[in-house]
């Protein structure tokens, strides 16, 4: 036999917890947005800057469907994806000690927007064993607070969750900064014994389905970087 008060209950959390989860959704996305606005003015104002016309160094804006879209500049691709889901910290993260998620947990709950970096050789040859780079992560909540987590440079940005809502200033800020950091990781060679053997198949097949693939940091690990949480 049902318990109508349990049905009722069970009801109501499902419309509530759907109710922020969409609310969610709604402002990752239009935060997305502006992330695709500002890359597409960005392309506009560098084609309308006038550098130096004898060295070509194209930067390109591109849409690749409705949550993800891509700059290309010099060797490398940004690629801008948003998740479409809701996801939840954990339990021991620092943004749990914060009043503002204290005073209502669900401000816990965000949408994220991820950066990666990879080499613009690697999708204009289909060098499919390329690695690429989570350069950043910037979560979304339903008061449209942000919160940054990934490499150095991104997280010095003022990262205030409790109060500092995502607006169009900022986005260009994540958007430059994570541009001045490709720009400076510079691809390595990677160690000698590592790619000094390769088989008959590999190297007659396809070069972009050999195993030696390419990557800034591959077969590489620095101290610096994991000191400076890079």
């Amino acid at each position: 036999m049902t318990n109508p008060d349990r049905r009722q209950k069970l009801f109501a959390s499902l419309v509530e917890k759907g109710t922020l989860k969409q609310k969610i959704f709604k402002n990752t996305y239009e935060s997305f947005l502006m992330f695709k606005d500002t890359l597409r003015g960005l392309t506009e104002e560098y084609e309308k800057a006038g550098l130096d016309k004898d060295v070509e160094i194209p930067m390109e804006f591109s849409e690749k469907g409705q949550f993800e879209v891509q700059l290309k500049f010099a060797g490398d691709v940004l690629v801008f994806m948003m998740h479409t889901n809701v996801f939840e910290f954990p339990r021991d993260h620092i943004i749990h000690k914060t009043s503002y998620v204290k005073e209502d947990a669900t401000r816990s709950f965000c949408g994220v927007i991820n950066i990666f970096n990879f080499l613009r050789d690697s999708f204009k040859y289909r060098r499919v064993n390329d690695v690429g780079y989570l350069l950043g992560r910037v979560f979304i909540n339903k008061d449209q607070h942000f919160y940054i987590d990934g490499k150095r440079e991104l997280r010095l940005l003022p990262n205030n969750f409790v109060d500092t809502p995502l607006n169009q200033d900022k986005v260009c800020d994540i958007i430059e900064q994570a541009m001045q950091y490709t720009i400076d990781f510079d691809l390595l060679t990677p160690p000698y014994d590592q790619v000094k053997e390769v088989s008959a198949m590999e190297f007659l097949t396809a070069l972009d389905s050999m195993r030696l693939k390419t990557g800034k940091r591959l077969g590489f690990k620095f101290q610096a970087d994991e000191e400076n949480g890079s």
